[in-house]
């Protein structure tokens, strides 16, 4: 399918970083070391998401944090270098698989509502944490992007578990390994045991939710954001939702998504 020009400029390929290249700490890591609990391990029956080795155990405690000048880039160039990106928080860490921008002068954004006590971090600089209750019962995630005061973020719909299993079984309240764990956004905030409270929380410093690089998906998928009826038709139409090709964890519906 040809692309259009805009998402040409949001989804400019990049080399792809070999293991071979990897510094000397990462790679020891990746290779030798291998997690104390049996929670933090990668289980090889999951279905894959990258090319991460089953049999390698992983540690990310030197993994790197994305700066913050990563995130201060339009929402819509952002959302799209998330994906394959780690989130952390305690031994819990999940792989970004889904995501969906959102920018100023968007009409299903929530800075279309000015700066309120809710809204005031999403206008915040890039590289913050937006966390807002939705219909009053689920958490959702979002990372700020942009310069401050633009007012613009990505939701973070979908992830798959990479290690903490265990403990975001126990979270979401639910024994299971399937995609069900984890596609939808209300899901992640709960299997990260974040509350409203993380908003305006700095992801790109070291200590509580940390954003990390990982590796940059092969292919991915683009398609209509989900649930915002509400907003202009352009806006509705837009494909501003992204997600990793050939993965099961992403949400419904899944029919809308393409190649680009």
């Amino acid at each position: 399918m040809k692309r259009t020009q805009r998402f040409k400029r949001v989804s400019k390929p990049k080399k792809r970083i070999p293991d071979s290249e990897l510094d000397e700490d990462s790679a020891a890591n990746l290779s030798t070391q291998l997690l104390k609990s049996k929670s933090t391990r990668i289980n090889p029956k999951r279905p894959k998401i990258l090319s991460l080795p089953a049999s390698t155990s992983l540690t990310f405690d030197h993994m790197t944090i994305l700066p913050r000048e990563f995130f201060q880039i339009d929402a819509l160039d952002l959302a799209p270098r998330l994906l394959g990106k780690f989130l952390k928080r305690d031994n819990v860490v999940l792989q970004i698989t889904e995501v969906e921008a959102y920018r100023p002068n968007d009409s299903a954004c929530h800075g279309r509502f000015g700066i309120t006590a809710r809204t005031a971090p999403v206008f915040g600089p890039g590289g913050h944490a937006y966390v807002y209750l939705c219909y009053g019962l689920h958490t959702l995630l979002n990372v700020v992007a942009d310069k401050e005061g633009n007012g613009a973020a990505v939701l973070i719909r979908s992830c798959a578990p990479i290690s903490g299993m265990d403990t975001i079984q126990e979270r979401r309240g639910k024994k299971t390994e399937k995609p069900d764990l984890l596609n939808g956004p209300g899901k992640i905030g709960q299997a990260l045991g974040i509350s409203t409270e993380w908003s305006n929380h700095p992801l790109h410093s070291p200590g509580g939710l940390e954003l990390l690089d990982g590796p940059e998906p092969e292919k991915i998928l683009v398609g209509p954001r989900v649930g915002i009826d509400y907003a202009l038709p352009e806006h509705v139409s837009a494909p501003w939702r992204f997600a990793i090709a050939g993965t099961a964890w992403i949400s419904a519906p899944k029919n809308t998504l393409r190649p680009p």
